[in-house]
Formats: C-alpha cells, structure tokens, sequence
C-alpha cells in the first residue's frame, strides 16, 4: 500500500467569486422601475399646480391691474365722467372673467353666453358666492347701461374669488384658501 495520505492529494476549497452589483436581480429592478414612475407623476403633478397658480396669479394681475386704473382715473381727473369710469371698470373685471373662462372652459364657448346665460355660466362653473343680484344685473348688462351704481371692492372681490377658485379646482385643492393671491387687497389701491 501506498504510505501517502489520500488527503493531501485533494485540493483547497475555492471560495466563490464575490456577487457583483451588476446583474440586478429583478427585485431592484421592480424597485427602480416604481421609484422612477413615481417621481415622474410627483413632477408632473408639481408642475402642473405651479403652472395653474402662474396662470391665476397672472389673471389676479389683470384684474388688480383693472381695479388700479379705475382708482388712478378716478382719483386723478374730479370732472372726469365717474359713470363712464364704472361702466369701462366693469367692462374690463367682465373681459377678464371671459378670458379666465375661455382658459378653463373652452368647448363651452364662454365668449358667445350673454345676459343671463353668462350669469349662470359664472354660477355654475367657480365659487360665484359674492355674486349677488346687483352684480348680477351689472355683469349681465354693463355693457349697454349708461350708468351704474356699482361697489368697485365687492366687484373685484367676487371676480377674485371666483377666478381663484377655478384655479384651485383644477389643482385639485377642493378648498378655496381665504387668501389665495400675492395681490394687494383691494383697499390698498390707489
């Protein structure tokens, strides 16, 4: 017999090369896959919000900018036609509320409703609660009265809160905010 140890003939044991990163086994492939669609949705879902509050805050403008120029022209000019004044003030709050529904509701043609039917219009699609009667008859008809006896500040804020609450809407707060806007109160005017 052989005097040599049988043992000493078998080789060492061979560790496994180590497990790279690469592969990724499909566990962290569902992981990034989840993680990547959820970020996008996040982003576009952020963008979308940021885009409607730069939109109602540029609407806001218009319509700060309507009620500055009716103070300014009212203020600088005392034999200026104070009717004439409030009848182009409501003339242009009435512009901007179609420009704002023409945005948000285009297939509803908002540019063709007149008289009662825009009256409703305003009801029915934003937070119209401020808009009482007297608004009402004046939105309906300013365009083909002489003369007006129209509250400015109740005017401004009606179309403020209704404008806001369209935005809102569609970014889906539900909530109309008590102060939504970056504008200076209407009080604050010159």
């Amino acid at each position: 017999m052989d005097s040599t140890d049988p043992l000493s003939l078998l080789r060492d044991i061979h560790l496994p090369e180590p497990v790279g990163l690469w592969p990724l086994a499909p566990g962290w492939w569902i992981l990034l896959i989840t993680i990547l669609i959820a970020a996008f949705l996040f982003l576009r879902s952020y963008y979308a919000g940021w885009k409607q509050r730069r939109i109602c805050s540029f609407a806001v403008r218009e319509l700060d900018k309507c009620v500055s120029e009716y103070r300014a022209e009212k203020a600088a000019d005392t034999r200026a036609d104070v009717d004439q004044l409030k009848l182009n003030f409501v003339n242009e709050v009435n512009a901007v509320l179609r420009r704002v529904a023409l945005k948000h509701f285009p297939d509803a043609l908002p540019a063709s409703l007149s008289g009662e039917q825009w009256i409703a219009f305003l009801r029915d699609s934003g937070d119209a609660s401020l808009l009482d009667d007297a608004l009402a008859t004046t939105l309906n008809q300013g365009r083909f009265a002489r003369r007006w006896e129209v509250d400015d500040e109740h005017l401004y804020r009606m179309a403020h809160q209704w404008i806001t609450s369209l935005f809102l809407a569609k970014i889906g707060s539900g909530k109309v905010p008590a102060d939504t806007s970056t504008s200076t109160p209407v009080s604050d005017h010159a």
